[in-house]
Protein backbone atom coordinates (compact mmCIF):
# COMPACT_ATOMS: atom_id res chain seq x y z
CA UNK A 1 0.00 0.00 0.00
CA UNK A 2 2.54 2.69 0.64
CA UNK A 3 4.35 1.57 -2.55
CA UNK A 4 1.20 2.74 -4.10
CA UNK A 5 1.01 5.55 -2.56
CA UNK A 6 4.81 6.68 -3.42
CA UNK A 7 4.13 6.11 -7.06
CA UNK A 8 0.44 8.13 -7.39
CA UNK A 9 2.72 10.95 -5.81
CA UNK A 10 5.33 10.21 -8.21
CA UNK A 11 3.19 10.28 -11.21
CA UNK A 12 1.53 13.49 -9.57
CA UNK A 13 5.54 15.48 -9.64
CA UNK A 14 5.30 14.24 -12.82
CA UNK A 15 2.31 15.24 -14.60
CA UNK A 16 2.68 18.52 -12.77
CA UNK A 17 5.82 19.51 -14.02
CA UNK A 18 4.81 18.59 -17.77
CA UNK A 19 1.85 20.80 -17.06
CA UNK A 20 3.92 23.63 -16.40
CA UNK A 21 6.38 23.24 -18.76
CA UNK A 22 3.44 22.98 -21.79
CA UNK A 23 1.98 25.98 -20.21
CA UNK A 24 4.55 28.30 -20.47
CA UNK A 25 5.86 27.49 -24.44
CA UNK A 26 1.10 28.13 -24.75
CA UNK A 27 1.52 31.44 -23.89
CA UNK A 28 3.37 32.74 -26.49
CA UNK A 29 1.40 30.71 -28.93
CA UNK A 30 -1.91 32.33 -27.52
CA UNK A 31 -0.22 35.67 -28.91
CA UNK A 32 0.71 34.96 -32.14
CA UNK A 33 -3.23 33.52 -32.50
CA UNK A 34 -4.64 36.52 -31.37
CA UNK A 35 -3.28 38.39 -34.50
CA UNK A 36 -4.91 36.61 -36.87
CA UNK A 37 -6.12 38.71 -40.29
CA UNK A 38 -9.39 40.63 -40.54
CA UNK A 39 -11.45 40.34 -43.79
CA UNK A 40 -9.95 44.23 -44.19
CA UNK A 41 -6.33 43.40 -44.10
CA UNK A 42 -6.64 39.92 -46.21
CA UNK A 43 -4.74 40.33 -49.18
CA UNK A 44 -5.27 36.95 -51.44
CA UNK A 45 -2.09 35.41 -50.10
CA UNK A 46 -3.26 33.99 -47.50
CA UNK A 47 -6.18 31.06 -48.33
CA UNK A 48 -7.34 30.43 -44.71
CA UNK A 49 -8.07 34.32 -44.60
CA UNK A 50 -10.04 34.39 -47.78
CA UNK A 51 -12.06 31.48 -47.15
CA UNK A 52 -13.12 32.67 -43.70
CA UNK A 53 -13.95 36.12 -45.60
CA UNK A 54 -16.10 34.26 -47.59
CA UNK A 55 -17.84 32.43 -45.03
CA UNK A 56 -18.35 35.60 -43.44
CA UNK A 57 -19.48 37.59 -46.75
CA UNK A 58 -22.61 34.58 -47.09
CA UNK A 59 -24.00 35.68 -44.34
CA UNK A 60 -24.08 39.28 -45.32
CA UNK A 61 -26.42 41.08 -47.61
CA UNK A 62 -24.49 40.63 -50.97
CA UNK A 63 -22.93 44.24 -52.51
CA UNK A 64 -23.21 45.44 -55.85
CA UNK A 65 -20.66 47.52 -57.92
CA UNK A 66 -23.73 49.17 -59.91
CA UNK A 67 -23.51 45.62 -62.27
CA UNK A 68 -27.30 44.11 -61.64
CA UNK A 69 -27.07 43.37 -65.04
CA UNK A 70 -24.23 40.31 -65.09
CA UNK A 71 -26.87 38.68 -62.79
CA UNK A 72 -28.03 37.33 -66.38
CA UNK A 73 -24.90 35.90 -66.64
CA UNK A 74 -25.77 33.50 -63.28
CA UNK A 75 -24.39 30.01 -63.38
CA UNK A 76 -22.45 30.05 -67.09
CA UNK A 77 -19.82 28.22 -67.34
CA UNK A 78 -16.50 30.70 -67.48
CA UNK A 79 -15.76 29.36 -70.90
CA UNK A 80 -19.10 30.27 -72.07
CA UNK A 81 -18.97 33.89 -72.71
CA UNK A 82 -18.97 35.82 -76.10
CA UNK A 83 -15.99 38.38 -76.56
CA UNK A 84 -19.16 41.18 -76.57
CA UNK A 85 -20.31 39.90 -72.75
CA UNK A 86 -17.01 39.54 -71.94
CA UNK A 87 -16.78 43.14 -72.53
CA UNK A 88 -19.58 43.82 -69.86
CA UNK A 89 -17.12 42.34 -67.11
CA UNK A 90 -14.51 44.00 -68.05
CA UNK A 91 -16.32 47.77 -67.71
CA UNK A 92 -17.50 47.14 -64.62
CA UNK A 93 -14.30 45.73 -63.55
CA UNK A 94 -12.26 48.99 -64.95
CA UNK A 95 -14.27 51.36 -63.62
CA UNK A 96 -13.78 50.56 -59.57
CA UNK A 97 -10.78 51.07 -57.68
CA UNK A 98 -8.31 48.67 -57.55
CA UNK A 99 -8.83 47.90 -54.08
CA UNK A 100 -12.61 47.56 -54.81
CA UNK A 101 -11.89 44.87 -57.51
CA UNK A 102 -11.74 41.53 -54.52
CA UNK A 103 -14.88 42.90 -52.72
CA UNK A 104 -16.14 42.65 -56.72
CA UNK A 105 -15.17 39.33 -57.34
CA UNK A 106 -16.19 37.69 -53.84
CA UNK A 107 -19.70 39.44 -54.86
CA UNK A 108 -19.78 37.71 -58.17
CA UNK A 109 -18.90 34.59 -56.35
CA UNK A 110 -21.66 34.88 -54.49
CA UNK A 111 -24.14 35.74 -56.88
CA UNK A 112 -23.04 32.69 -58.64
CA UNK A 113 -21.89 34.28 -61.58
CA UNK A 114 -18.54 32.94 -63.09
CA UNK A 115 -15.97 35.69 -64.18
CA UNK A 116 -15.19 35.34 -68.36
CA UNK A 117 -12.39 33.38 -69.01
CA UNK A 118 -11.16 36.09 -71.33
CA UNK A 119 -10.64 38.19 -67.66
CA UNK A 120 -8.85 36.06 -65.57
CA UNK A 121 -5.33 36.78 -65.83
CA UNK A 122 -6.16 40.29 -65.83
CA UNK A 123 -8.46 40.16 -62.85
CA UNK A 124 -5.67 38.17 -60.71
CA UNK A 125 -3.32 40.86 -61.96
CA UNK A 126 -5.44 43.07 -60.77
CA UNK A 127 -5.88 40.97 -57.63
CA UNK A 128 -2.23 40.91 -56.94
CA UNK A 129 -0.95 44.28 -57.53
Amino acid sequence: MLYLVIILIGLGIIVAMFTVLTRKGGDEEDVLVGQADTCATCDGTNSQCEQECMMEAATKEIEYFDDEELDAFRQRPADGYSDEEAEMFREVMYSMRQEEVADWNRSLILRGINVPDQLKDELIMLLGD
